[in-house]
């Protein structure tokens, strides 16, 4: 598959990058993207969650009243669940919510996101670029030249580059990512998936071995 190189004016610069089919042209395995972004989404959380239950209450340990002869329930402390500032009953607790995910998999679920944003026409391949300066103006010009101002965005670039990410922050619905922290959550949350010239090899290498 080959897709035309664009400049920063949304037009074409004359070149063409080969896509590798065993990257980009696979068929979609959709079981392992949902396991991919369902651990992505679980490490998301932080897991520090916590009620007290009715040994962890501080108040008094009295019998609030005798055991019978009052015509209502029986009731041994002020803590039972059951009465107004009493503990919890099974209330959440710290816990971790990892979730192990076999890097085979992992690597299967990319390459089907990444396919199927290709099938889809969704995929832009984009000439490598830099600013001067941090400038949200600079980029929202480079989306309205692509014409995916109005979608969501990801923009995957070979390295770190300080002012394009910066420039990005601002715009709610683009982010800017490198290679190394491209994930399956993030191709398939975007409309548009944008990748610098350079940036493909770089994809290819890491999902080939």
């Amino acid at each position: 598959m080959e897709l035309e190189v664009l400049d920063l004016k949304g037009k074409s610069t004359g070149r063409k990058v080969t896509l590798s089919d065993a990257v980009f042209g696979i068929e979609p395995n959709e079981h392992a993207i949902y396991l991919d972004v369902k651990q992505y989404l679980a490490h998301q959380r932080q897991g520090t969650h916590k009620a007290k239950e009715r040994a962890e209450i501080a108040g008094s340990t009295r019998k609030l009243k005798k055991q019978k002869g009052t015509g209502t329930a029986r009731a041994g402390s002020i803590k039972s669940p059951v009465f107004r500032g009493g503990g919890r009953i099974f209330g959440p607790r710290p816990r971790a919510y990892e979730q192990k995910l076999n890097k085979n998999v992992k690597r299967l679920a990319r390459k089907s996101a990444l396919s199927m944003k290709s099938k889809g026409q969704a995929l832009h391949i984009i000439e490598d670029f830099q600013f001067d300066t941090p400038k949200t103006k600079s980029f929202q010009g480079v989306l309205e030249s692509l014409g995916i101002n109005d979608k969501k965005s990801l923009f995957v670039l070979a390295d770190a580059n300080k002012n394009v990410y910066l420039s990005s922050r601002n715009l709610e619905h683009s982010k800017v990512v490198t290679t190394s922290d491209l994930n399956t959550y993030n191709i398939m949350n975007a409309s548009n998936v944008v990748v610098s010239e350079a940036a493909v090899a770089l994809i290819e290498e890491s999902l080939t071995k």
